[in-house]
């Protein structure tokens, strides 16, 4: 299967669609799921064209998951967390829905379950969110 450059993601990058970007660097993009499962879910998504982590180059993993682990610590700092989890799906088999590779880093804590999918944010607070992380990245 080839790669649509018309995937959301894709028009994220060339600022077709806005986001709340929260870190960016010459191979990665970061920015907030707009149906957080978790206060604080975020994605991390590789600049260049991937359908997902099956057809990726190692070098694009490499570098997604370099980022994953900055955001990683970050949220865990911004929203006091016990822990993280990392999603990452493949294929319509695998629960991938949007076919750019991305990474979902949902902060936990514990004794605290995952909200369902699906459902939209309020922006103001994706915003407020964001702004926490991004200042735990300037520590």
């Amino acid at each position: 299967m080839s790669y649509d450059s018309n995937n959301i993601f894709a028009k994220i990058l060339r600022g077709e669609i806005p986001s709340f970007k929260l870190y960016e660097d010459d191979w990665t993009f970061a920015f907030m799921d707009i149906m957080p499962r978790a206060d604080g879910h975020l994605l991390v998504i590789p600049k260049e064209p991937a359908r997902n982590m099956l057809d990726a180059s190692p070098a694009q993993l490499a570098n997604c998951m370099a980022t994953v682990q900055k955001l990683s610590h970050a949220v865990m700092e911004a929203f006091g967390a016990d822990g993280v989890t990392l999603q990452q799906f493949n294929e319509e088999a695998g629960g991938q829905e949007v076919y750019h590779l991305h990474f979902h880093v949902l902060p936990r804590h514990d004794d605290v379950a995952l909200r369902p999918p699906g459902k939209m944010a309020d922006m103001d607070v994706l915003k407020r969110n964001a702004d926490k992380i991004i200042a735990a990245l300037k520590d």
